[in-house]
């Protein structure tokens, strides 16, 4: 019986030994070797990991279907890409003609014969305020005066100001938001710029703005939630953020930003950004609150509480994360369960300018053997449950029956990727704005951010966008109507840029003409 015992016990030791040289691989790789997954297969790796799991980084439906016995073409030698300079970019001719007017020798009898082509130079404006005084004139109606025994004294109408007793204008506040929200720059380092442009403020001033405007704007942050829930495919996903003062948590306490978006298939794109207070599956029925169609996220338990009028979809870069970085410390299994899953993405990739009836015509035809020796490989597989292999094993099987509906849809993505990027424009802020004071700012962040990028994704400038908003946000009621905000929706603002061409005639000294 003893003996027994200490056969068992030095199974359990090994295994234990096992997973954590496993984790100590994962461990040094995470910590030293390349964090992007994109492998260059002329490179040795300092860990010799096996270079022929991956040849391109993780990607929305463009996947790298190289395997471990093919030959890698050579690669073209790179060529210099021509600038290209927008068609709405205005055009400013310069002639270049003599200052007094004579040739090099002196005689002054010339005239123009043509003119040479030279060069071409993108120029810049820099910025720069200037302070606007407005006044509205007084008129005096002589009839008016005769008629009523009155003065007969009028005013024009005046616009209200975009915030009370503010030196804020709409171009002013907008371009805060682009600096924060696009460029990533937090507002206390805007300061010093407004500075030298002759503005000195505080940053207490510029939040001010950014949640004052973000209020102007609430009935066109609701229309766009309104118009998300019309779509019949949605992808989702989230991210944690910190708000230091908020009621009943500790200032070091997670707070939730979350994402709700169309797919890339589906006209009028929008992309929701909502806050919340926590990651439960409370705020999820919030979110999605009667809204009843497809839903793409991750394998998070909160969204179960979604109910049955919700049909959730899986997404297989997820699963594909979790085997890549198993592969990577080098278990062979998942090296082979890994190049199935790359031939998924490599046809999406082929794929992915078809229609959505296309699509899932060719998914049924095509994906569907490849899916089938995926999950044959994953359930034949015996693995230790703890390990990273079993991990990767036992997520990929909690959300199968989620994973095989892509296969019978063309409008949902093969991943989640779309939500993700919009998520890591968030992400990308956050490093720098490293945290909301309160959560009215962290209200406002999620506001703007979903203006900026569903301007984006409608491929229409931010920037512009944002100064029209506040333009016309000023003369809103105070309950707009859907009619009256749908003209400011991303896929009906259509602002056509105005294409000047100005010529100048600019004279210079001689040596500069015949040079």
């Amino acid at each position: 019986m003893a003996e027994a015992e200490k056969d068992q016990e030095i199974q359990e030791l090994k295994a234990q030994i096992k997973l954590l040289t496993e984790q100590v691989a994962f461990l040094t790789r995470k910590l030293y070797a390349s964090k992007s997954e994109k492998v260059d297969p002329n490179q040795t790796s300092l860990f010799d990991q096996d270079t022929s799991v991956f040849t391109e980084p993780e990607q929305t439906g463009d996947q790298s279907s190289s395997t471990s016995d093919q030959v890698q073409p050579k690669k073209a030698p790179k060529k210099m890409r021509q600038t290209q300079v927008a068609k709405n970019v205005p055009v400013r001719i310069t002639i270049l003609e003599p200052t007094d007017e004579t040739c090099p020798v002196g005689h002054v009898n010339i005239t123009p014969v043509g003119k040479k082509f030279v060069r071409e130079e993108l120029k810049l404006i820099p910025a720069r305020l200037y302070l606007n005084k407005i006044y509205v004139r007084t008129y005096k109606c002589a009839d008016c005066a005769d008629a009523t025994a009155t003065a007969g004294l009028f005013r024009s109408l005046v616009p209200p100001a975009l915030i009370s007793h503010s030196l804020a204008s709409a171009s002013l506040v907008a371009e805060v938001l682009y600096r924060k929200f696009v460029l990533g720059v937090p507002l206390y380092r805007q300061l010093p710029e407004m500075a030298r442009l002759g503005y000195r403020t505080s940053e207490a001033t510029l939040t001010n703005w950014v949640i004052k405007a973000a209020q102007k704007l609430e009935p066109l942050y609701d229309e766009l939630h309104r118009q998300l829930g019309l779509s019949h495919h949605l992808q989702g996903d989230e991210t944690p953020m910190e708000v230091l003062r908020e009621p009943g948590k500790a200032a070091t306490a997670k707070s939730y930003m979350w994402v709700a978006r169309t797919p890339i298939k589906q006209p009028n794109p929008v992309v929701y950004y909502a806050y919340g207070a926590t990651r439960s599956g409370a705020f999820a029925q919030h979110l999605y609150q009667n809204y009843q169609g497809v839903l793409q996220c991750d394998g998070y338990s909160g969204y179960n509480l979604l109910g049955n009028s919700i049909q959730r979809m899986g997404c297989w870069a997820h699963v594909r994360r979790k085997f890549y970085d198993t592969a990577a410390v080098h278990i062979k299994v998942a090296d082979k369960i890994l190049q199935l899953i790359n031939q998924m993405f490599a046809l999406e990739r082929e794929w992915r300018r078809y229609s959505p009836r296309v699509r899932r015509r060719r998914r049924r035809s095509r994906l569907r053997k490849i899916l089938k020796r995926f999950w044959r490989m994953v359930d034949q597989t015996e693995t230790l449950p703890q390990s990273r292999l079993g991990k990767a094993i036992a997520y990929a099987q909690s959300q199968r029956a989620n994973l095989d509906r892509i296969i019978n849809d063309g409008v949902i993505d093969w991943s989640n990727n779309a939500a993700e990027r919009n998520m890591k424009s968030l992400v990308i802020g956050r490093k720098n704005w490293l945290f909301s004071t309160s959560t009215q700012g962290a209200n406002s962040t999620a506001l703007w951010m979903t203006l900026i990028e569903s301007a984006k994704a409608n491929h229409i400038d931010p920037r512009q966008y944002l100064v029209d908003l506040l333009t016309a946000c000023r003369t809103l009621p105070a309950f707009p109507k859907t009619e009256q905000l749908a003209v400011y929706l991303p896929w009906n603002y259509r602002r056509q840029p105005a294409v000047t061409v100005k010529t100048e005639y600019r004279k210079v000294d001689r040596a500069a003409c015949i040079a």
